[in-house]
């Protein structure tokens, strides 16, 4: 029998516990008075032998549980008070000598208990509490259903089923007891109780009952609905079951737990082996006997064991050990771990990572994702300027779906300042504020200034960009200058000329039957110092579908005076080959219904193009063409 593992920790220095480890050899062994009670009495502890001196004014109680000290009761100047916990009721003091009494004992409450006296100061003295109970006489039998059938007759005969099998008498097996009521009616009650002696092979069973009777029409049945019975019984067998099943990788939820072929379940105890002393060592689960690993990592890998202990039958069953492996991939590195090349140069990448697994290397760049490469170098050949910035490694498990890691490198490409826009315009309006940014790159990575006054701000876009933001109000001053901002490191400078273009919205008179026009205006930093700006209109666009109408309208006005003068040459109105002019002769209604215009090409006074600086240009749709107009 497995001694208990508070009192191995007492005998521990006598080497005749397997549990102790690390005991010095010369430890004293502290005397255990051993205190028996039966199941429900009351268990007195003493403070010290019977010779031991009274009046005991100063003392504290205590129990090992799991291998450390619980305080459970103070004696202060005679007077005992319980801390709380499970034997906060159930502790009272008797006498004197500081007895202490625990009443309604159960076999939980085998334990050592120990009395430190400080007033008087006496040695500490330990007590072993063993708990008994005889065994009663329990019939074999339990009563396993009743069946009832009220208000019938005459009476009926009852016949037991077990999963579809009749059941009867058999000694010390199965018992059937009925019994009959006479109701007030001359009508019969029927009562019949099963009783079996349950199985652990009957934890599944169904149990039901059926009434035979007979009437004028014949003999009739009723079947009672089917019921399953708890069964209770010990467990044979423990085993430890890891959640999820399959490949595991660090991050995971892993839960352990164990379970018995036993009902009802008893308590666990989850051990896992040191991997350094390869000794099992007790793990904390929470309130339902699980060990929940969240997130699992690399070191929760090792054997585990789980412990049965049935408190009905006081046995204790181990499992087979279980190895978990939590699989991983750690320690990514990339050498160089700065590295710096020059621009057209070449420059390698090595990678590497720690695993339990077989690795793939991957090389990404980190802005774009964009796969460079597989395998753990990368060699990147001609470098230019837009190769410099972040670089990924990614090593991967593939044997284990989901498992990798990266690490992040910055590519330094050595050179003077690069700037994203040489030259570049913006569209503002006069007098308001506007933001001018500025971005430029290299290594090392430059300094950004302004060639005029506001307010600036940096922010660093990676290892070697930067971007330079400038708030300013703009004056007539700055579109006449414009901006500059100049990027300088130690190996050199570089500037981006920002031209400012001014926009204002200008409304004509309605007389004038134009919509609003946006007008600009474009001021060179070359020719700003003599140049003044000037505006014009653009035209509005002509419908394309009012012109097209115009000439089939022309063309029909033509077709009919074509016909008209046909018509009186025919008649002999019309003379031909005479000299001198001669009137057209049309009736008297038809004279002046039409006139017919051709307009020159000119472009109204009002319509306009915008200035540039070349000089005044037709608007790409203006061909100078002629239009017709038909008046009445």
């Amino acid at each position: 029998m497995r001694l208990p593992r508070l009192v191995c920790a007492l005998l521990a220095a006598c080497c005749c516990c397997p549990h102790a480890t690390g005991v010095p050899q010369n430890t004293e062994v502290p005397a255990v008075e051993l205190v028996e009670a039966e199941v429900g009495n009351t268990a007195l502890l003493k403070c010290g032998p019977s010779d031991s001196p009274g009046n005991f004014s100063h003392v504290d109680w205590f129990f090992f549980h799991k291998e450390r000290e619980v305080l459970i009761f103070r004696v202060r100047h005679g007077q005992g008070q319980s801390e709380p916990g499970e034997y906060q009721h159930r502790l009272s003091l008797q006498g004197p000598e500081a007895t202490l009494a625990l009443s309604q004992v159960t076999p939980h409450d085998e334990h050592i208990f120990v009395c430190k006296s400080k007033r008087p100061r006496l040695q500490d003295y330990h007590m072993e509490l063993r708990v008994y109970s005889e065994y009663p006489l329990i019939p074999a039998l339990r009563a396993v259903a009743t069946c009832v059938g009220r208000n019938g007759y005459p009476i009926p005969q009852v016949i037991w089923y077990k999963n579809g099998r009749p059941l009867r008498e058999e000694e010390n097996r199965v018992h059937i007891q009925s019994k009959q009521i006479v109701e007030s009616s001359g009508l019969y009650t029927l009562q019949s109780v099963l009783n079996a002696q349950l199985v652990k092979e009957d934890k599944d069973a169904q149990f039901y009952c059926e009434l035979n009777y007979r009437l004028p029409s014949g003999n009739h049945m009723k079947e009672s609905k089917e019921v399953t019975v708890p069964v209770f019984y010990p467990a044979e067998k423990v085993w430890l079951e890891i959640e999820p099943v399959g490949l595991l990788k660090e991050g995971d939820h892993v839960e352990i737990k164990c379970l018995t072929d036993g009902n009802p379940q008893p308590d666990f105890t989850i051990w896992k082996q040191n991997a350094s002393t390869r000794e099992m060592e007790e793990k904390t689960t929470n309130e339902n006997g699980i060990l929940s690993l969240q997130p699992a990592q690399k070191q929760h890998s090792g054997l585990y064991q789980c412990q049965s202990l049935d408190l009905e039958t006081m046995i204790t069953l181990s499992s087979d050990p279980q190895e978990l492996v939590v699989n991983y991939v750690s320690d990514v590195r990339v050498n160089p771990t700065a590295p710096e090349g020059q621009e057209g140069g070449s420059l390698t990448l090595t990678c590497e990572a720690e695993s339990n697994q077989d690795l793939e290397f991957q090389w990404l760049r980190d802005k774009t994702g964009q796969l460079l490469g597989k395998g753990s170098i990368l060699h990147l050949n001609n470098l230019k300027r837009e190769g410099g910035g972040g670089y990924l490694c990614m090593a991967s498990a593939p044997r284990v779906p989901g498992l990798n890691r990266t690490q992040l490198v910055n590519v330094g490409i050595v050179g003077p300042p690069w700037m994203a826009i040489k030259e570049k315009k913006m569209w503002v309006q006069e007098n308001t504020a506007v933001n001018l940014s500025c971005e430029a790159s290299g290594h090392p990575r430059p300094t950004i200034s302004w060639n005029i006054n506001g307010s600036a701000t940096e922010r660093n876009l990676d290892l070697q960009t930067i971007l330079s933001t400038l708030n300013v109000l703009v004056t007539p001053e700055l579109l006449q200058t414009g901006a500059e901002c100049t990027a300088s490191s130690p190996l050199g400078r570089n500037t981006t000329i920002i031209i400012l273009e001014l926009v204002t919205l200008t409304t004509l008179t309605p007389d004038s039957n134009q919509t609003t026009a946006l007008s600009t205006s474009t001021v060179s930093p070359h020719a700003r110092a003599n140049s003044t700006s000037t505006e014009k209109k653009l035209p509005e666009p002509e419908s394309k579908g009012v012109v097209i109408v115009a000439v089939i309208v022309c063309i029909l006005v033509l077709a009919v005076l074509g016909a008209a003068l046909y018509f009186f040459y025919k008649k002999g109105k019309l003379p031909c080959g005479r000299s001198g002019k001669q009137e057209i002769t049309m009736p008297q209604s038809r004279k002046s219904e039409f006139v017919v215009e051709v307009k020159s090409d000119k472009l109204p006074e009002e319509m306009g193009l915008l200035q540039g600086s070349n000089g005044d240009k037709r608007a790409p749709g203006d061909q100078g063409e002629k239009y017709i107009d038909l008046r009445h």
